[in-house]
C-alpha cells in the first residue's frame, strides 16, 4: 500500500511540474502569441508530456526497460489518450458549463491525472 502511495505521490509531483509547463506554455502560446486556445493547450501538453516521460520513467517508477522508444511511444499514446480526454473536459467544462478557461484547464488535468497514472502503472511501466 505504501509502495502504491509513494509512487503515486512522486507521479503527482512529477505532474506538477509538468503542470507548470504545460500552463507556462499555453499561457505564453494563447496570450503572448495568439494563437487558438485548443491549439496552445496542445502545445503545452506535448512539451510537458516529453518531460513527465523521462522523469517518471526514471524516478517514479525506476523503469530500466532497454527499449526507451517503444516505451516512450506506449507512454505517449497514454498521454494522447489523455490530452483527448483533457480537451474533452476542458471544452465542456468552458464552453457547455460556462466555467473560465484556466479553471476548467486545472479540472480536466485533475481527471486526466487518474487516467495518465493508472495506464502508465499497468501498461507502460509494468
Amino acid at each position: 500500500m505504501w509502495k502504491l502511495f509513494w509512487s503515486m505521490l512522486k507521479f503527482g509531483m512529477v505532474g506538477l511540474l509538468g503542470m507548470a509547463i504545460d500552463f507556462g506554455l499555453t499561457w505564453i502560446c494563447k496570450e503572448k502569441l495568439k494563437i487558438n486556445k485548443y491549439v496552445a493547450n496542445g502545445v503545452g501538453f506535448s512539451f510537458a508530456v516529453v518531460n513527465n516521460y523521462f522523469l517518471n520513467r526514471i524516478w517514479t517508477f525506476s523503469n530500466k526497460n532497454p527499449q526507451i522508444l517503444n516505451q516512450f511511444m506506449q507512454f505517449l499514446l497514454v498521454s494522447l489518450i489523455g490530452l483527448s480526454l483533457n480537451t474533452l473536459v476542458l471544452y465542456l467544462v468552458h464552453k457547455k458549463l460556462n466555467v473560465k478557461f484556466y479553471f476548467s484547464k486545472l479540472i480536466a488535468i485533475g481527471i486526466v491525472f487518474i487516467w495518465n497514472y493508472f495506464a502508465n502503472l499497468y501498461f507502460t511501466f509494468q
